[in-house]
């Protein structure tokens, strides 16, 4: 018998479908397996995990680990603990500001949908405003971040990019890091450890 979640994994480790839109070399990174309690779905990997070949090892990550999530990094890599993925699965390359493209669409048509239908997680996590409109398209930002959300019956909750470039958007929405992260890492916690 097939198992689809192992041949999915090989196909996206596998596929080469932007390597002339990059002009280099892809390299999907994600981890995980079918059975992490938690979903994790951002833009695409930065260009250190591109080079390092470790989701969210970089400013972000430690920001989303180490003060919002508040959890260890051996939580966080557990395979067991989070599936991570993203709306691109490798580094898009840098654009002409010096921050990064946004991902080919064609890569969550391709890839995402499959990874929620086979990843049986309790929480899908939207991390920052690219993953958000991909599956929410036209909705207010702000709002998908402090309300609870639902994708495929499954409790959906959105954060903002924990990017030190986002400065801006945490300064006009103080109560995000005062009230409503405690509430999010309450869900995550209890998704977690909670038997």
């Amino acid at each position: 018998m097939v198992d689809e979640f192992k041949e999915l994994v090989k196909d996206i480790h596998s596929c080469r479908d932007c390597r002339k839109l990059f002009g280099f070399e892809p390299n999907p990174v994600f981890s995980g397996n079918k059975n992490a309690k938690i979903l994790q779905i951002s833009q695409a990997p930065s260009q250190n995990v591109h080079n390092t070949n470790k989701c969210f090892n970089d400013a972000s990550g430690k920001k989303l680990r180490n003060e919002w999530y508040k959890i260890s990094e051996e939580d966080f890599y557990n395979d067991n603990n989070f599936y991570i993925s993203g709306v691109g699965h490798c580094y898009p390359g840098k654009n002409s500001n010096g921050g990064d493209n946004k991902p080919p669409k064609h890569c969550a048509d391709k890839w995402l949908h499959q990874e929620i239908k086979l990843v049986n997680s309790k929480l899908i996590i939207l991390v920052g405003r690219c993953a958000a409109e991909y599956f929410f398209p036209g909705r207010i930002f702000s709002d998908l971040i402090f309300r609870n959300q639902e994708i495929n019956g499954k409790l959906t909750i959105v954060v903002p990019h924990p990017s030190p470039l986002n400065k801006k958007w945490f300064k006009d929405n103080p109560y995000f890091e005062k009230k409503r992260i405690l509430e999010i890492r309450k869900i995550i916690h209890s998704t977690l450890y909670m038997k």
